[in-house]
């Protein structure tokens, strides 16, 4: 099956024959303007017979076969007859018009209600050839052409006979009639009986003579030895002798005539050749009725059903047939081999009449369902390698529109799509299904050749629209016009998908019901396979990338739209359409790439934020509002770089943002973690407790005076210095502070910024922004925690570090009376000016707090761990207690400081502490004794063990109130101390 149609494809070229001589065209000899007809589809006959000679020798074979049987004369009208006076040259023939052949001479009448053109579907032309047969063009200028008046008439104009030329073969058919009386014309072998009446004085030049002698000689060769009925024995002895007369007479001419010597010679050899039959039976003469001689000679005649103007059928077609049909006995022509030349003609013509003739077209294609009914009722192999050769050269020539249909049809001559498509389908259907081997023997597969071939056009014509689409989409992009080829192409696509839609596969709808499915498949699948080598070289996101992508999906979208349409009412529900358009995943594509572009960007501030922290100073002259000027600069770089997101031409914003915001939370998560990093926390400076000792009890000066006291030991900080300044100082601390209080309050904004972004993207919808969290948590909590984190290292290392002399080396060192904590609240003052005058002010109560708290553990730890030259009456208890006082009144600030229920609770502790210091010795003492039972902390020997200290003052906790008697300045608490832990006075 695939070679036949591999065949059908090729083009059809008249070959040459063995002696040099051009093969005869059908379709010379047809009328009708517009393009050149096909090749002959009917084998070269290898003799060189011109298309004028088997016209002629056609029209002798009409006019033999058309004469009576019985003993009346032939005779005929000439056509000059009827237009005026006779001439002497007509006389003979107008004085014997009332004998002559009916079938010829049959006056023709308007032939508007034609049996046969309403078969084939043709209207009758009658009414626009100027009236009835033989009514002048009255009224014009120029008087149109006489119509013949006979159907004789008729078929020597249609087949360009001369009247000289008729009147010579109809003397001849007299002359032969009169000597073979009653015999009829398929027992004569007419080229022999022509030859036998005429010689050269008939004829009015030699050369005329020598051309029709070597016509006849050439017909004889053709039928007889070349193509003959019979097939011949190579040692026929008839056969070499008239080989040898042939090939003399083309050297010297025959001479001919009744008593010739060489004509007797001639028929003998003629006769022996055209008397044999199969069977032995026939008293035919077969000299013409073999293959492919007689089909040429036929398509002659059938030329006669056109006009020879303007190409289409003749009103008298009927008449016409009836005399074709009586040339079938003499040149072998059945039924089946007329329909079949028939409707190559009718095709052929409408080919030569450059497509237009619509009414030719379906005539051909009703002609051609004869033709496929009747080769399912023979297998005559002559007849199958004449159809097979026709339908073959009617397929090529419809398959090289069909398989590029888009460069063939348009809307304005669509009209004609239908049939040539329908003829193309029904010659694909004969040829597989009633001539191929192949297809018998896989018939039980059920092949569907019309369904088949149709697919096969959709697809080669779409891949060639396709490859011409992408030649006009490069042609189109210009420095005027730098769009991607690839955008072009894809809307050059989707608009001759649509084309394809609603001009051509409703057409195409009969006999593929899928066809707009087929075709967009092959389209999605030819776009897809260029997309996928754009995809595959792409390595960046840019607007022309994007472009791309975007106008890919669209196109995607468009076409499988189009495919589901189109097979909502098939079997499977358009799925195996569906399988064979795999998803260009353009969307993903995109993805893939801004994921690209964000790794990129995210990758690029995280750089930013390593190289500029390291060369900030956290200086507070920077700016007005005591922030780091990278701080700045790094929320420009994220605005910038939602911006630029947001400005990127794709679909999926609200999907890809989530990863945008993720990567931009951790970088300004890291530039917070390395802002307050190196800081220290609360525990870097609070100080390390000395071992409990005892105070020097009855000692006139608590030290001597080249001793320095003992201090507590300090945790170190962490941090080094940046620049040659002290990164750690209470302005860059609070520059610090600020700084992270301004990116916190900048997140708000930049969620602000995320949302409006998403309402104005394209792809925006109402709700963009529900669902989504739009938040920077990680950037947001550590920015909490950060600050909450450096009002508490700036609280206690301003304390314990910077105010550290003060609470070690004066406060309550030696005499209680004469070293109070004004001068720790001298030194404070500065410090609460210098946080109310930096810090902001959303953060700056917090510092403050911070550093109440700082300031109120380290006032306790000068009670309670402030070492050995520290010793406490129960008298000093009310000036402890007065100091409290004043150091909270330093934060309530007269009522313009903090509220006082949060210096309340700030100083809990303290109060809860200081009632120990005015209680006793002996209750401080049984107090510690009842807690340590209490907590079974007593040993075996009515011994005490020694608390462990757990930082949590309280006047309940027995490491606080063992402290209290430690600092106690009286001789109950250094007895108790002494017997039961033996405390010495110094560390």
């Amino acid at each position: 099956m695939a070679r036949l149609f591999r065949e059908s494809r090729r083009d059809s070229s008249s070959s040459s024959s063995s002696n040099g001589f051009p093969a005869v065209s059908a379709g010379v000899g047809g009328g009708g303007g517009g393009s050149g007809g096909l090749p002959s589809p009917f084998p070269d006959l290898g003799v060189p017979l011109s298309a004028a000679d088997l016209r002629e020798a056609a029209y002798e074979v009409l006019v033999a076969s058309s004469r009576t049987t019985g003993g009346k004369p032939l005779t005929y009208i000439p056509q000059a007859s009827a237009a005026g006076p006779a001439s002497p040259a007509s006389a003979s023939s107008v004085s014997s018009a009332n004998t002559s052949s009916p079938s010829l001479q049959r006056s023709l009448t308007s032939s508007a209600a034609s049996k046969m053109k309403k078969a084939l579907g043709l209207r009758s032309s009658a009414s626009s050839k100027g009236g009835s047969p033989g009514s002048g063009g009255g009224g014009g200028a120029k008087a149109a052409p006489r119509r013949p008046a006979t159907v004789g008439e008729l078929m020597r104009v249609q087949m360009r006979v001369s009247e000289p030329a008729d009147a010579r073969i109809r003397r001849g058919l007299l002359r032969i009639a009169a000597s073979q009386l009653g015999r009829r014309a398929e027992a004569m072998v007419l080229p022999l009986e022509f030859l036998q009446q005429f010689k050269a004085s008939d004829f009015p030049d030699p050369q005329e003579y020598e051309a029709w002698q070597s016509r006849n000689l050439k017909l004889l060769e053709a039928g007889l030895l070349v193509h003959p009925l019979v097939p011949l024995n190579k040692s026929d002895i008839s056969a070499q002798r008239l080989r040898q007369i042939i090939r003399a007479a083309y050297d010297r001419p025959l001479e001919t005539g009744k008593n010739s010597e060489s004509m007797q010679v001639l028929r003998s050899a003629v006769m022996s050749l055209a008397g044999r039959s199969d069977d032995g039976t026939s008293d035919g003469c077969h000299w013409a009725d073999g293959f492919p001689l007689n089909l040429h000679l036929y398509q002659m005649l059938v030329e006669a059903c056109f006009d020879n103007d303007d190409g289409t059928v003749v009103d008298e077609i009927d008449e016409v047939m009836e005399l074709l049909k009586k040339t079938w006995v003499i040149l072998g022509i059945n039924q089946m081999l007329h329909n079949l030349c028939f409707a190559w003609a009718l095709f052929n013509h409408f080919v030569m009449s450059g497509q237009v003739d619509i009414e030719l077209l379906s005539a051909a294609e009703n002609q051609l369902g004869e033709v496929a009914k009747d080769a399912k009722t023979t297998k005559d192999p002559n007849y199958s390698k004449v159809l097979s050769s026709t339908l073959s050269s009617i397929m090529g020539w419809t398959e090289k529109r069909l398989l590029a249909y888009h460069e063939t049809f348009n809307t304005s001559n669509i009209e004609s799509m239908q049939g040539i498509v329908s003829i193309g389908v029904s010659a694909a259907r004969v040829l597989v299904e009633d001539i191929s081997h192949e297809y018998r023997r896989r018939r039980k597969e059920e092949t569907d050749v019309a369904r088949s071939r149709i697919e096969t056009y959709i697809r080669s014509s779409l891949r060639t629209a396709f490859a011409q689409r992408m030649e006009e989409a490069d042609s189109k992009r210009s420095s005027r016009n730098p769009t991607p080829v690839l955008s072009i192409l894809a809307k050059d696509i989707g608009d001759l998908a649509i084309k394809e839609k609603n001009l051509y596969s409703p057409i195409l709808k009969t006999w593929h019901p899928l066809a707009s499915g087929v075709a967009v498949a092959t389209l999605h699948s030819c776009f897809g396979n260029e997309l996928k080598q754009f995809i595959a070289g792409l390595t960046e996101l840019t607007p022309d990338t994007v472009q791309v992508l975007k106008a890919a999906d669209k196109l995607e979208k468009d076409l499988v739209n189009i495919a589901v349409e189109d097979s909502v009412d098939s079997d499977d529900g358009g799925k195996s359409l569906i399988r064979e358009m795999p998803p260009y995943e353009a969307e993903n594509a995109i993805a893939n790439l801004v994921k690209v572009w964000i790794k990129e960007r995210i990758d690029r501030l995280k750089g930013w934020v390593d190289r500029n922290l390291k060369q900030e100073t956290w200086n507070p002259g920077a700016n007005r509002e005591n922030i780091a000027p990278s701080s700045v600069e790094m929320l420009r770089v994220v605005g910038e770089t939602l911006d630029a997101f947001f400005q990127l031409p794709i679909p999926m914003h609200p999907v890809l943002l989530p990863d945008l915001m993720f990567g931009l939370d951790r970088s300004l998560q890291l530039y917070v973690s390395k802002a307050k990093s190196g800081c220290g926390t609360r525990n870097s400076f609070m100080p390390q407790l000395p071992p409990l000792t005892r105070c020097e009890v009855g000692s006139n000066l608590l030290f001597k005076k080249k001793e320095k006291p003992q201090n507590p030991q300090y945790r170190g900080s962490q941090n080094g210095t940046t620049n040659g300044a002290d990164p750690l100082a209470l302005p860059q601390l609070c520059v610090r502070l600020n700084t992270l209080q301004f990116v916190r309050g900048e997140l708000e904004n930049l969620e602000k910024k995320i949302k409006t972004g998403l309402r104005n993207v394209e792809s925006a919808q109402a709700d963009v922004t529900d669902g989504l969290d739009i938040k920077f948590e990680l950037c947001q909590t550590s920015c909490q925690e950060g600050i909450q984190q450096l009002c508490e290292t700036t609280a206690y290392k301003v304390t314990f570090y910077d105010l550290g002399h003060v609470l070690w080396d004066i406060l309550y060192v030696g005499d209680v009376a004469s070293s109070r904590v004004e001068i720790l609240l001298r030194e404070l003052d500065p410090v609460l000016e210098t946080i109310s005058g930096m810090v902001h002010n959303k953060v700056r109560n917090r510092a403050i707090t911070a550093l109440m708290k700082a300031t109120f553990d380290g006032f306790l730890l000068v009670l309670l761990a402030g070492g050995p030259l520290r010793a406490f009456t129960r008298q000093d208890s009310q000036i402890i207690e007065d100091d409290f006082k004043a150091l909270k009144d330093l934060f309530l600030a007269d009522g313009d400081g903090l509220p006082e229920e949060l210096v309340d609770k700030a100083s809990s502790q303290v109060k809860n502490v200081l009632p120990l210091l005015r209680t006793d010795s002996e209750s401080l003492i049984d107090r510690f004794k009842r807690m340590m039972a209490e907590s079974n902390r007593s040993a075996a020997k009515n011994r005490l063990s020694l608390p462990p200290t757990t930082g949590h003052w309280s006047p309940n906790e027995p490491n606080t109130v063992l402290r209290v008697l430690c600092y106690r300045y009286d001789e109950t608490a250094t007895k108790f101390l002494k017997k039961t832990y033996n405390l010495p006075k110094k560390i």
